[in-house]
């Protein structure tokens, strides 16, 4: 009997301990791992489920987060090598460090150049000319020191070469300046007061070839120009005729 009041007084004087909060969780834990389980039993009777299960395991009645704690991560290098996966073999040829790839840009068709004007042109580079006529004299003293060979017939191609360029060049300047004298007409018709009237271009090639029949009656060489361009025509015959049945 004197053992079961002890009981009932350890377990009655230690919800008193609890209710005051005098002491710390930590004593409190100390005090209920010394106690029986019969003990145990009384004081859950006396404090309630909940108010026990806080003594006894000494958890504090605020709520902990159920998400764990995101680590601090520092934002990765762009410019850093590629880390590989050890079960992936490597391959042999990687790209480690990302290149920019230099794009080529061509003056003659890119638009940050301006648009192609063919006056301006030929006047910007009208010094050319004095150095491809210096070419042409060289090449013809070089022609005749050498009479016959390899080096004799890469002159005479080169020669042609120039030849026909400069004949291009002066058939371009040519068709040039008639389309100089057309607009400047048109202009003085409209300054006129005349509506203007814009050729089509079956009109200008017809144009063309009458001023370059001019040129060749004035060089004299009108004659072996419509030989060759009857040759050519007679070529083109031949080949639309049937075949001769033998």
């Amino acid at each position: 009997m004197p053992r079961a009041s002890s009981r009932g007084g350890a377990a009655a004087g230690f919800p008193s301990r609890a209710q005051d909060g005098g002491e710390d969780d930590g004593g409190l834990q100390n005090d209920t791992s010394h106690m029986s389980f019969e003990e145990l039993l009384e004081l859950q009777s006396q404090v309630g489920t909940k108010a026990y299960k806080q003594l006894v395991t000494g958890s504090s009645t605020k709520k902990q987060s159920s998400r764990p704690p995101v680590p601090k991560t520092c934002v990765a290098d762009k410019h850093r090598p590629l880390e590989m996966s050890a079960k992936v073999r490597v391959p042999f040829l990687r790209q480690v460090v990302p290149v920019s790839k230099k794009v080529a840009r061509d003056p003659r068709f890119d638009d940050l150049s301006g648009e192609y004007n063919p006056e301006v042109f030929d006047k910007t580079y009208q010094f050319l000319d004095d150095i491809r006529a210096r070419e042409k004299e060289l090449v013809k003293k070089q022609l005749k020191k050498r009479r016959s060979g390899e080096e004799h017939e890469k002159l005479q191609q080169l020669l042609q070469r120039m030849e026909q360029q400069e004949m291009a060049q002066k058939e371009r300047k040519r068709q040039q300046e008639l389309r100089l004298a057309l607009k400047q007409e048109r202009r003085a018709q409209a300054q006129q007061g005349h509506r203007p009237y814009f050729l089509k271009k079956s009109e200008q090639r017809q144009l063309v070839l009458a001023e370059k029949f001019k040129e060749l009656k004035r060089s004299k060489k009108l004659e072996s120009f419509l030989s060759r361009k009857r040759r050519r025509n007679a070529g083109k015959d031949r080949r639309h005729l049937p075949l001769s049945k033998e």
